[in-house]
């Protein structure tokens, strides 16, 4: 589904990925773990066409997206990509519901469609209690997996997730590790995840270990 080959970045001096390729399968949840400033954000952040690479390619069912422009960026983005991060960036002033829609308000789908279905989301996720309920008002893990909801909301082919778990205590952090793999097993969901967390690497199908920039071991199946 996604390939990336030969892929290299920089930020001024610094050469930040130094020839990535890598092949992501529908359905395949897939972990990145490393040292800090081993290049695994960046990484994410080109996958997820928050970033453009140097030279290289990135394709997407066959399409080389690294070629779109601004704008053909942003609609595939919306429409095909879902993203978590360690820190949820909900809108404070909106509510859980609202949150959630956003991504759907953006894509100009029918607004009732689009509420009906983050209503459904929230409840699949245990906030149907939540609905209402602004950001300040919910536990971190509440907000967290409104963040899923709203990534979920355009029904992604693809969702990544940058240390989704790393501002979780550890059963919120469980809580959101099997949510992970219940939509995968629902789904097929496909989630590529840059994370600290070795339980959650270790659930994975497949773990890429990064450094200096490269990809530099591939732990196996388990």
């Amino acid at each position: 589904m996604l390939q990336v080959s030969n892929i290299h970045k920089k930020y001024g001096s610094l050469e930040v990925l130094k020839g990535i390729d890598l092949f992501i399968a529908a359905g395949e949840v897939v972990s990145i773990v490393g040292a800090s400033g081993a290049g695994k954000s960046t990484l994410l952040h080109i996958l997820g066409t928050l970033d453009t690479t140097d030279s290289g390619e990135v394709s997407f069912d066959g399409k080389n997206i690294a070629k779109m422009n601004t704008s053909e960026m942003a609609r595939f983005r919306n429409r095909h990509i879902g993203f978590i991060f360690q820190f949820h960036n909900l809108l404070p002033e909106f509510t859980a519901l609202e949150n959630a829609c956003l991504p759907g308000f953006l894509a100009n789908r029918p607004e009732n469609e689009v509420r009906e279905q983050a209503a459904e989301l929230l409840q699949m996720l245990g906030l149907s209690h939540r609905l209402h309920h602004k950001p300040s008002e919910m536990s971190g893990g509440e907000q967290q997996r409104t963040a899923v909801a709203r990534a979920l909301i355009n029904s992604p082919r693809i969702i990544f997730a940058d240390e989704p778990s790393g501002n979780l205590d550890s059963q919120n952090a469980q809580e959101l590790h099997d949510i992970f793999f219940r939509l995968r097993a629902e789904f097929n969901q496909t989630f590529v995840i840059v994370t600290h967390n070795e339980q959650l690497a270790g659930m994975a199908d497949r773990t890429l270990v990064m450094k200096d920039g490269m990809i530099v071991q591939e732990l196996p199946v388990h």
